[in-house]
């Protein structure tokens, strides 16, 4: 009798073909765009195609097509930073994007080799290991050689989903894992096999969504924390300085006049201007322009938030922020430093790098792990330069003390790219997990102020030189992310890893055999 012919998506090219397709599609559910469902749908094709592979090999490969497609097309933006920017060779800059999405890619395909098992798609592998170790994964890749936690699932959720809710309580990746969750009962509704057994068997999957929807629209209706004092009034200073101009000597002071003119024409109490906006050190830049800073603060009942670096004892420099103003001097100094853009790691190793990359001040000098809140016009501010808003566990350091966010960068680094709307969504969530107000001052956008809901309240245009004027409310309390950070999150993780371990057992048990591999 002749074997049947294989069903196509069971052949590995086709599935890796779909695969690289559905990671690319992926993107369009993060900004700009914010699809919300989209990256459900296609994370929920994903683990069909996992359900087909005829082995962990083949799963794995299908996880490094979809990482490939979906980082491909998500972090491109690399290739601006270090060809347009950096002036690293073009070839060069190809093969260091394409290696840079490549160890990213590993991650999917991780969990594709571990979630392979024998007996299809069971509800024990789409609702309880492939969202575990998809979670998993996404907190590995945040923090494993100092972390890249961009495109994590549950950015996808901050705006129009009810998983938003989520949040608060589970930071980003809970909301991840409850997307992952839906996703797999998405899976198993699609699933021809499932399907078969009658309407029955879809009860599960269909009333799992309902109830995490219902679950995360409800916790969007609590209240974590309360406002405290009156609103301030805030201006967010957005310089447009092309960053192929931002550090040329012969364009400095003209840099210093624009910046001092958008000072002096702003009525907030609170003025804030982006990361390094002062191109050149503390130390050289003249009193009189630090004075007249101050003066503006204090004249405006508060102060100036001002980004610029600082040289410090030994040879040590740092990306710094200063408050200046009515208060005394304070400074914040960046601590999660980006690698190759900030500092060399394994500098015998790297060292060379920096001769290709033609970027200034890329050996900073990390500050201190903990800092104090910035006491600025009448609130205490929580600091994060640049991409050390990517980090919320990190963030969380200054709260609760702090009642307002402040996130000062040069996205200018992105180009006209997805990179920098990519960038305010993850701050919509640091708002979201921490029920504070934050506020975003950029070199060329996106310029923002974002309420304690996640929501952008209001936006400068990109790309354009101005002042964005509005009001921020402050907060006290804690929400349970700010009390306990990813530790709830891992501990749900880990109990549906032995609720499906325990299962697998006594599946196993029930056969008089010994279970196979994780989901069957």
């Amino acid at each position: 009798m002749t074997k049947p012919a294989p069903h196509f998506f069971t052949q590995l090219p086709a599935q890796m073909a779909l695969a690289l397709m559905l990671g690319a599609i992926t993107v369009s559910g993060f900004a700009p765009d914010y699809f919300a469902l989209l990256p459900l749908l296609t994370l929920a094709a994903l683990f069909l195609l996992w359900s087909r592979a005829a082995s962990p090999r083949a799963a794995a490969y299908t996880g490094l097509a979809f990482g490939l497609g979906f980082f491909g097309a998500g972090v491109s933006w690399v290739y601006v930073s270090i060809h347009e920017f950096g002036g690293m060779p073009v070839s060069l800059a190809v093969i260091a994007t394409f290696l840079f999405c490549l160890v990213l890619s590993l991650f999917p395909a991780t969990v594709g080799m571990l979630q392979a098992g024998p007996g299809g798609l069971s509800k024990r592998r789409a609702l309880l290991l492939i969202p575990a170790l998809w979670v998993l994964a996404e907190w590995v890749k945040g923090w494993l050689f100092t972390g890249f936690p961009w495109l994590s699932l549950g950015y996808s959720q901050v705006a129009m989903s009810p998983l938003a809710g989520f949040a608060p309580l589970l930071g980003v990746y809970g909301v991840s894992l409850v997307a992952a969750i839906c996703a797999g009962a998405l899976a198993l509704l699609a699933d021809a096999r499932l399907r078969r057994l009658g309407k029955a068997a879809m009860v599960l999957p269909a009333t799992l969504i309902v109830v995490l929807a219902a679950a995360g629209f409800a916790l969007k209706q609590v209240e974590w924390v309360k406002p405290v004092g009156a609103p301030i009034t805030v201006s967010l200073l957005q310089g447009n300085i092309p960053q192929e101009m931002k550090w040329r000597e012969d364009k400095a002071q003209s840099t210093l006049q624009a910046y001092m003119a958008m000072t002096l024409a702003s009525t907030g109490r609170l003025t804030v201007l982006p990361e390094t906006a002062l191109p050149m050190f503390l130390h050289n830049l003249p009193l009189s322009y630090l004075e007249m800073l101050a003066d503006h603060g204090r004249d405006m009942g508060g102060d100036v938030l001002v980004g610029v670096p600082e040289y410090a004892e030994g040879r040590n420099y740092y990306n710094s922020v200063l408050s200046l103003g009515g208060g005394p001097v304070q400074a914040y100094r960046k601590v999660h430093l980006v690698p190759f853009g900030e500092f060399i790691p394994f500098k015998p190793l790297f060292g060379w790098i920096v001769q290709v990359l033609h970027i200034p001040l890329s050996d900073f000098t990390r500050g201190v792990a903990v800092q104090p809140p910035l006491r600025s016009a009448g609130q205490k501010i929580a600091m994060a330069i640049c991409y050390e808003d990517v980090f919320g566990e990190e963030l969380i350091r200054q709260l609760p003390e702090a009642t307002l966010l402040v996130n000062v960068s040069n996205d200018a680094w992105f180009g006209n790219t997805a990179a920098p709307w990519q960038h305010l969504q993850i701050s919509q969530m640091r708002a979201l997990e921490t029920g504070r107000t934050m506020l975003r001052a950029t070199n060329t956008g996106i310029t923002a102020i974002i309420d304690q809901h996640g929501e952008v309240v209001k936006r400068a245009r990109e790309f354009a030189a101005t002042r964005l004027e509005g009001e921020a409310q402050g907060f006290s309390g804690a929400t349970p992310f700010v009390q306990w950070g990813n530790w709830p999150m891992l501990g749900l993780v880990a109990l549906l890893l032995a609720v499906n371990w325990l299962a697998g057992k006594m599946i196993g048990g029930r056969s008089g055999k010994k279970p196979g591999r994780q989901g069957g």
